[in-house]
């Protein structure tokens, strides 16, 4: 077991929209990621995936609505709804989502991330 300090964990990184596998749990990784700009629409038909902000503000578009998430705050995307992450600034997040989740979902982009680095 090791403790893991998130603001350090940031500095070891630059790159926007490519996430970092921090640890594992019951089949779930526990991923940081910095966010700028705009994502694709996108969605996992089998994995919820859950934004937690730890710095800035996140938009998350739906098809209905857009959840604005602050520092602190987080969302939960069930499997299967569309949506498309905004970060109108730089925005660092945890992540929480089954093993091997393509952060595309159904999509496959240039933003496709299908090997992911644990730091």
């Amino acid at each position: 077991m090791k403790k893991v300090n998130l603001k350090q964990k940031f500095k070891l990184f630059n790159e926007h929209w490519h996430p970092h596998i921090l640890a594992e749990l019951n089949q779930q990784e526990v991923k940081i990621a910095k966010l700028k700009g705009e994502f694709i629409w996108h969605k996992h038909k089998n994995e919820d995936e859950l934004f937690l902000v730890i710095k800035g503000t996140l938009q998350i578009a739906l098809r209905d609505k857009t959840v604005t998430l602050k520092k602190n705050e987080f969302l939960v995307v069930p499997k299967g709804v569309e949506h498309k992450p905004i970060a109108k600034k730089e925005v660092h997040v945890l992540l929480f989502e089954p093993k091997g989740t393509l952060n595309t979902g159904n999509k496959k982009s240039k933003l496709s991330r299908r090997k992911l680095n644990t730091i």
